[in-house]
């Protein structure tokens, strides 16, 4: 489900268990009202955070210390598809883990430790460039297949690149769509057209103002 739809079914009782990460729904998420009146009356919620005291960690049942940007080890990827490895350079406090590390320990408590049994952020990172490349073709755009055998040492190393980075292909830089081409069987792109909705006339009359969705300090990860 998308992050609406989802709290709407934590709000009529179709999602019993709840685990946030990294992300404080109760203050950012739309109508963070009704929002915040589903997380409190869902069955069992967990949240794994940096922060003692959020709007969220306030309506947890369980509280998992989680370790920083500055504490944990990955990738990160930009808005141009740009991966970069992200090192640590603090270690990290207490009992926080990584999120990785919290969802192993918890799988192997369920019974799954065997699918979850990941020693380093480079073996899940293997994985995922490998299920990317798995039976595609170059009908999906997200493609990292020449990176599905990397070495530990090599991981460490790498240097940030832009997907797709397809198994057999040099490293290349694009731009999606410049060529007029788009990931539909005909190549033609999707328009979806919505229809104007002027202000109530009661509302326009009071409040004379024209208002977008754009983030408030307070939204945009929640400061």
């Amino acid at each position: 489900m998308k992050a609406v739809d989802l709290f709407r079914a934590v709000e009529d009782g179709r999602v019993k268990a709840l685990w946030v990460m990294g992300t404080n729904p109760a203050d950012s998420m739309p109508e963070a009202d009704r929002v915040r009146a589903a997380i409190r009356n869902c069955p069992f919620v967990v949240v794994s955070d940096v922060c003692r005291s959020t709007d969220t960690t306030a309506l947890a049942h369980v509280l998992l210390p989680s370790a920083a940007w500055g504490e944990k080890d990955g990738t990160v990827t930009n808005s141009e598809r740009r991966m970069s490895r992200q090192r640590a350079f603090l270690p990290a406090p207490g009992e926080a883990l990584p999120d990785w590390r919290q969802m192993a320990e918890v799988a192997k408590r369920m019974g799954f430790g065997g699918a979850f049994a990941y020693r380093s952020p480079a073996e899940i990172f293997v994985e995922y460039a490998r299920l990317t490349a798995t039976e595609n073709d170059g009908r999906r755009d997200l493609d990292l297949g020449a990176l599905a055998d990397l070495s530990e040492a090599d991981y460490a190393a790498l240097a940030p690149f832009q997907w797709p980075s397809r198994a057999g292909d040099a490293p290349r830089e694009t731009r999606f769509f410049a060529d007029g081409r788009f990931y539909h069987t005909d190549g033609e792109a999707r328009f979806v057209p919505t229809r104007f909705r002027a202000p109530a006339a009661e509302t326009s009359a009071r409040y004379p103002l024209f208002l977008n969705t754009g983030r408030i300090r307070d939204q945009w990860h929640t400061r």
